[in-house]
């Protein structure tokens, strides 16, 4: 059996290893335009800000030594420039030397990955615009950054390639400001979960121009400036643009193979296309998302790899399938780690789906154990039916845990009710007692039975200034003189039984405190006396970050920056 694979890294590479472990008698040969067979792609901002210090880092695999191990012939610096289904070769163009030849094969592996996005816009021609998704790319932003020894960078793009390059950038000393459209950093995560993300952003020094479009470039002599809509320009001494990326998918579209949303491959789950003997892999293909099972597109590392297993077992007689991504991933803000899983609130909601929250601000590990940090945790579940949908997590220690635990949840269809009764393991130098996955099982449970009636910070127009409700802080004299929503009365938790005469009773209260516990408790001595009770999710800690940058995205000057 001839194999051939387009494309090295994660699927093409983890595809040419597992085929070989299956079959070894098998011809296999992977064409890769790049330098690199099997690169580190999520390695590449911190080789530009060298916490990586070695390029060779970077390179998991190189061609002779997968040949060596694998007797898989790499073939680098060749590029497949069209596929020819009919005869079952593809075109290949050596790039050193500029020779064109056919390769026949018996099955065709497509693993070609994503481009970055590149706008039609001025100026993209300047010679200090660079974008980042390979070695080669990183190599020639290293090296501009050595020589030329940038004072301040622009960032078109507030993702994970953003994010990771800003804090490597800013570790270097260089002023960075991060401009795009979106008014927050991280769409796989809520508004107001982002707002912690861009908080710590904010607080390393990095400016934040969101909800901005960039119109262009002009060359200066002394640097470039980014051509705002209806703004003043940004001046810096380069740009990185990492506005995203498409699928690279011409020569699957040029040889007649169905495609997806956005000009993605379409496959079905044993990752074949729509044309026998071809499979694709990888950024380039359409995926079902696993929760809502619509089309997506999720560029992850640990997706290709399975994908590329998945794909080597079905090209070697076995019946794999893939059974779709719930775009797990975590990300490192400075001194923050940010997890997701599943769909956002606002990912749900476009989905269709009616649906709720809790949040929750747990200790890292047992409160009495020195060191433990706040984490924020918030868990999006379905109304009426409880089904878990997705967990987003910004924290310190113990964040990449409880996301695991949240994704495996996720990937098993638990109920999210049911995170309750996992049985974690627990040592106050790790967790509580009672871990803050069963935390929040416990208070999706308390929603269930009634026992728990929440209000968001959405809710907090319609109730601000309506004269029907009370409003209750149950902090502290000395916490509520340090900040508070303007118009709540102020009852500590334990003064609350001898004053319950101070409340309406036919008033529904509407009751907050600094992370939502005391204010649980409050409601409970509330409902049990009669009082319609609501209490606010996630608490004052959160209200005030949350709310706090928000004013500075939406009244910042200029462009989205702090004055």
């Amino acid at each position: 059996m001839k194999v051939v694979i387009v494309g090295g890294v994660a699927g093409g590479a983890t595809a040419a290893a597992r085929i070989r472990r299956l079959d070894e008698q098998a011809q296999i040969t992977v064409f890769e335009r790049s330098h690199h067979i099997s690169y580190a792609n999520c390695g590449l901002p911190y080789y530009i800000g060298g916490v990586i210090s070695d390029r060779r880092d970077l390179t998991l695999q190189t061609p002779e030594s997968f040949d060596a191990r694998f007797r898989v012939n790499m073939k680098v610096r060749h590029e497949v420039t069209a596929i020819h289904p009919d005869r079952k070769t593809v075109s290949v163009t050596n790039l050193e030397t500029g020779e064109t030849f056919e390769e026949p094969y018996d099955k065709l592996l497509l693993s070609p990955g994503a481009r970055p996005v590149l706008p039609r816009l001025t100026g993209m021609d300047a010679d200090q615009l660079f974008t980042l998704r390979t070695v080669e790319d990183t190599l020639r932003v290293k090296d501009y950054i050595d020589t030329h020894h940038p004072r301040s960078v622009v960032l078109a793009g507030g993702g994970f390639i953003g994010m990771e390059l800003a804090e490597n950038l800013r570790e270097l000393g260089i002023d960075v400001t991060i401009v795009q459209r979106p008014k927050q950093l991280m769409n796989p995560f809520d508004p107001d979960m982002a707002a912690l993300i861009q908080g710590e952003m904010r607080r390393h020094g990095v400016k934040l121009a969101l909800g901005q479009t960039v119109e262009g470039f002009r060359k200066k002599e002394n640097g470039v400036d980014v051509l705002l809509k209806e703004q003043a320009p940004l001046h810096a001494d380069m740009v990185i643009l990492a506005i995203g990326v498409a699928p690279d998918s011409k020569l699957a579209k040029d040889a007649g193979l169905k495609l997806g949303i956005k000009d993605s491959i379409l496959v079905n789950e044993r990752m074949e296309t729509s044309v026998p003997d071809i499979y694709a892999v990888g950024d380039a293909v359409q995926v079902s998302h696993y929760v809502t099972g619509d089309p997506a597109l999720i560029a992850l590392a640990g997706p290709a790899n399975k994908q590329g297993r998945i794909a080597a077992d079905n090209i070697c007689g076995k019946d794999s399938h893939y059974k779709g991504s719930q775009g797990s991933s975590i990300l490192k803000v400075f001194d923050l780690d940010a997890a997701v899983t599943g769909l956002s609130e606002t990912a749900a909601r476009k989905a269709g789906l009616d649906v709720d929250s809790v949040i929750l601000s747990p200790m890292s590990h047992a409160g009495y154990y020195p060191g433990g940090k706040v984490m924020t945790m918030k868990v999006v579940f379905e109304k009426g039916t409880y089904r878990l949908l997705g967990a987003q997590i910004v924290g310190y220690e113990g964040v990449d845990k409880r996301i695991d635990v949240l994704a495996t949840a996720l990937h098993c269809k638990m109920n999210a009710v049911d995170l309750k009764d996992l049985d974690l393991a627990y040592a106050p130098p790790y967790s509580s007692a009672k871990d803050p996955v069963n935390m929040a099982g416990f208070m999706i449970e308390n929603i269930r039975d009634g026992i728990l009636k929440q209000w968001h910070l959405d809710d907090l127009e319609a109730i601000e200034h309506n004269p029907d409700v009370t409003r209750l802080d149950v902090r502290t004299n000395g916490e509520y003189a340090w900040g508070h929503l303007e118009g709540f009365l102020n009852i500590p938790v334990d003064e609350l039984r001898e004053r319950l005469n101070e409340l309406d009773p036919r008033k529904p209260v509407y009751v907050i405190c600094q992370s939502g516990l005391r204010s649980y408790i409050a409601c409970r001595i509330l409902e049990a006396n009669g009082f319609d009770c609501y209490n606010f999710a996630g608490g004052y800690r959160f209200y005030d970050e949350v709310t706090h940058e928000r004013q500075l995205v939406e009244s910042a000057f200029p462009c989205g920056m702090d004055r």
